[in-house]
């Protein structure tokens, strides 16, 4: 917690006041000449500060300090009085919370010959992601280590719509998990799942005391998913406690139900799908090899049907529009889910909530989050199961207008795309229209409540019709088998929606830093060319116009203020002059990753190694933030000189 600079002075004068009141100035008086006689003798040896801080621990010198030091007033200063966890909280005394504690972490062996990082020595870190009934909470990152050192407190709210406290019967019925997603990141900045677990912390409830501590052993993701990556100490506590303990019979009854519950529900749905497979296969016998993916496998190595991957999600005020969903989701990386070996790609569809803590994913999970935001703004929306060039498998978004209009979104790039199929009846003189599009076949497209497989004689999209009533062209499955397994709520195995978190990183500030780097990079390259380097202020600053219409027709699609920005350009650069511009966009804040990219650019290095008479160089940098922190980052080079002929 910081203090404003005049509450900080107050402080410091308490604490002088109080030192001065018990006169500690001649106790350490006393103590030092005391250690420094005892200190006489034939192993003579220097005085260290550890041995002078042990001989005032010893004669309790620093116990008397603290105990005597009255907190009152510094408590006045920071607002509060020390009160319990809960008081201090502000919480609602009438709503029942969930004290949620990490005690630390062990059996982390991938880490076992990590040594203890030295002070002030950048190591890969640990942080620890929650998400419970529409809260978001994250740790600390703390050093990786085989014990890491995760102790963190979380206070859940458990609240139940219209009632204010939630009594022991109905939290019995409340099977929402907490789910843990624990994220490693490395010293470049890369993350990297390392566990997905849902907590059932309903044990709390048979708990004295209504506090309860175990370990949860956390397991690996993919295909070590039946690995265990590490063992965490978990405490919880309810708060107020529970007049009355529900017993561990009634609690473990309840979940055997749920989970029986579930399982029939998923083995009818399977039974059904098996039936309908059938059905499409005999329409026509190429229908085998066309994309049809009806489950995927998540992070945790469970089968789930696609259609649970899509949620109506809407972003609050967050995101705007659309256009700007798709630009904040083709902010987040790509990557394809990691492979120990060769065998081609690795089958991990992402939980929203993995993916969006690792910031970072495969075309399905895009296309999944997109296809879940356009669903959020009202469209008529649905992730498409295919290839792109060279029989690629891929996945994508499309949109159908009211007047029948096809559009297709591509969620790693933000592009769109309308479809207009070509007519294979057509005279072959008859103009068709040329696709601009990157797919090459389309298997099946779905959402969070329609399942449709193509059968029509071809699946290459410039060939296809989407018009989804067509049951000659579009199988589709019963939407009420669908509802019964992907409906929110359906069953206990699906994963809870998690609510999109606002940015805390401050744009300005982030641009600034940035800014510096870069400059200082600039800088130290052209002096090891033996170059002067020379920043002209004022033409920095007129660059940062252009970043922002570049931001701006990526969002949008339209491109403006590019007039004001040559206008102001012609005027800062005086005649027999010469100006070079060289603007690049990046998804990281790494300075140093960003400038030897740039390098491989002959015209950034031109601009950067620039040689000349008056050779002024100009860089501005501008870090747009959209949720969860996904940068858009906009670097532009700049360099004027007199042109000599």
């Amino acid at each position: 917690m910081s203090l404003p600079p005049e509450k900080a002075s107050e402080l410091k004068q308490i604490i002088h006041n109080h030192l001065l009141k018990m006169d500690i100035h001649g106790k350490i008086r006393e103590v030092l000449a005391e250690t420094v006689r005892d200190d006489q003798g034939p192993a003579r040896r220097s005085l260290s500060e550890a041995d002078f801080l042990r001989a005032l621990q010893r004669r309790g010198i620093i116990d008397d300090m603290m105990k005597d030091l009255h907190f009152t007033q510094v408590a006045q200063l920071f607002g509060c009085s020390f009160r319990p966890i809960f008081q201090i909280a502000n919480i609602d005394p009438s709503r029942r919370c969930l004290y949620l504690q990490v005690l630390g972490g062990k059996a982390f062996l991938e880490h076992l010959q990590e040594p203890d990082p030295l002070p002030g020595q950048v190591c890969s870190t640990f942080t620890l992601y929650l998400h419970f009934r529409n809260q978001r909470f994250r740790s600390k990152p703390v050093p990786c280590a085989c014990e890491p050192d995760l102790k963190e407190g979380f206070l859940l709210e458990i609240h139940r719509d219209g009632i204010g406290m939630a009594d022991a019967t109905s939290m019995l019925s409340m099977c929402d998990p907490v789910h843990f997603v624990l994220i490693k990141t490395d010293t470049s900045s890369e993350t990297m799942l390392v566990s997905s677990y849902f907590l059932d912390w309903r044990t709390v409830l048979s708990s004295p005391s209504s506090k309860t501590c175990f370990a949860v052993e956390l397991m690996g993701v993919g295909s070590e998913s039946k690995v265990p990556a590490g063992v965490l100490t978990v405490s919880l506590e309810l708060y107020p406690p529970l007049p009355e303990i529900l017993s561990a019979d009634i609690i473990s009854t309840q979940q055997s139900l749920e989970r029986q519950r579930a399982a029939e529900k998923e083995r009818l749905f399977l039974v059904y799908a098996k039936q309908w497979w059938r059905e499409f296969l005999e329409i026509r016998p190429s229908n085998q090899t066309k994309l049809v993916k009806i489950f995927a496998q998540d992070e945790n190595g469970v089968n789930r049907p696609v259609c649970s991957y899509v949620r109506v999600l809407r972003a609050g005020r967050l995101l705007e529009s659309p256009r700007q969903a798709a630009r904040f989701v083709s902010l987040l990386a790509h990557e394809k889910a990691p492979v120990v070996g060769g065998g081609g790609k690795q089958e991990q569809w992402c939980t929203l909530m993995a993916f969006l803590c690792r910031g970072k994913g495969d075309c399905e999970d895009h296309a999944t989050l997109l296809c879940s935001l356009q669903l959020g703004f009202g469209m008529d929306a649905y992730v498409c199961v295919g290839t792109k060039a060279k029989g690629v498998p891929h996945a994508w978004v499309l949109t159908r207008g009211t007047d029948g209009s096809i559009t297709f979104w591509e969620s790693l790039t933000a592009h769109r795309y309308l479809h207009r199929p070509i007519d294979p009846d057509a005279p072959p003189l008859a103009p068709q229209p040329k696709p601009s599009y990157p797919y090459q076949t389309v298997g099946c497209v779905f959402n969070h409540q329609t399942f449709l497989a193509n059968c029509q004689p071809s699946d290459a999209v410039e060939l296809c019709v989407f018009d989804f009533q067509n049951q000659s062209r579009w199988k589709a499955m019963s939407e009420e088998a669908l509802k019964s397994v992907c409906a929110p709520g359906s069953t206990t195995s699906l994963p809870p929606l998690p609510p999109l978190c606002s940015p805390s990183l401050d744009p300005a500030a982030a641009s600034n830093q940035l800014e510096l780097e870069m400059r200082y990079l600039v800088s130290e390259h052209r002096k090891d060319l033996d170059l002067a380097t020379v920043w002209d202020d004022h033409l920095s600053y007129l660059l940062s116009s252009a970043l922002s219409a570049y931001e701006l027709e990526r969002c949008t699609g339209v491109s403006c203020g590019n007039e004001e920005f040559q206008d102001a350009v012609r005027r800062a650069v005086p005649d027999g002059h010469t100006f070079k511009g060289f603007p690049i966009h990046f998804l990281h804040r790494n300075a140093r990753r960003a400038f030897a990219t740039c390098l491989r650019s002959p015209f950034c290095e031109e601009i950067v190694c620039c040689r000349g008479d008056h050779v002024r160089l100009a860089v501005r940098v501008r870090v747009f933030v959209y949720p969860e922190n996904a940068c858009a980052v906009w670097i532009m080079f700049a360099c004027k000189y007199r042109s000599v002929l």
